[in-house]
């Protein structure tokens, strides 16, 4: 085993899988997650981390604000969103893009993410022309808090986030993913921070959190690989 430790700071999506994977790595790798904003605001704050894993707008933001190590990105993952209600509860109809509108103006209330599926569910409420109509019903989770959790609590009923952060949660059920016209992929990039304290340990780990190897691990999670982009 490798004695360096590396800090990994990560949005909530992605922190089961980056925890196997940790757990996998020849390097010492803790992993922090929090909601992708706070995140983003800490790295911009200068907190230490050595390797930042966010969505790939988000860290290419951050690697062009002299944040990241440039040229140290590396797509990890591809997550999808998906609709989720209550266990026990019928499912809506997500057939169309006009189903998945019927379904959220039906529903007493619908959670939605302050992370990339959140702006995704936004888009869509404002270009259906119902946010108005919604109001209070349309409800954000607190940043770091998944809206599988407003399900189980009772306080949504419908809810649209990353598949990776709805699955396994009991006595919340998915519904499918949203239809091709609506679908939304957030692909997940990780970078070293210009924070870290040993950027060769932080430069092995985002290799290895890339690496073919780690793609069993992505889909256990309800992630696929992401196809290395050009840059």
């Amino acid at each position: 085993m490798n004695e360096t430790h590396v800090t990994i700071l990560s949005s909530m999506a992605t922190r089961g899988v980056l925890a196997e994977l940790a757990a996998a790595c020849d390097d010492s790798v803790t992993v922090e997650s929090t909601g992708g904003v706070d995140a983003a605001r800490r790295v911009r704050e200068g907190e230490a981390a050595d390797v930042v894993v966010l969505a790939s707008k988000v860290m290419r933001a951050l690697e062009s604000e002299g944040h990241i190590e440039p040229g140290s990105l590396a797509d990890i993952a591809v997550s999808s969103m998906v609709v989720a209600v209550r266990e026990g509860v019928p499912f809506p109809d997500l057939s169309s893009e006009a189903a998945v509108r019927a379904a959220v103006l039906a529903a007493p209330r619908t959670g939605y993410s302050t992370g990339p599926s959140g702006e995704h569910v936004r888009h869509l409420v404002e270009q259906w022309g119902i946010r108005e109509r919604l109001g209070e019903r349309l409800v954000q989770a607190p940043p770091g808090v998944p809206v599988g959790r407003l399900l189980q609590e009772g306080k949504v009923d419908l809810a649209l986030q990353q598949r990776s952060e709805l699955m396994n949660l009991p006595g919340v059920a998915i519904v499918g993913p949203l239809p091709a016209p609506i679908a939304a992929d957030t692909v997940f990039t990780a970078g070293v921070a210009r924070a870290a304290r040993s950027k060769e340990a932080a430069r092995r780990v985002v290799a290895f959190l890339a690496a073919p190897a780690a793609a069993q691990a992505k889909r256990r999670h309800g992630m696929q690989p992401a196809s290395p982009a050009p840059r």
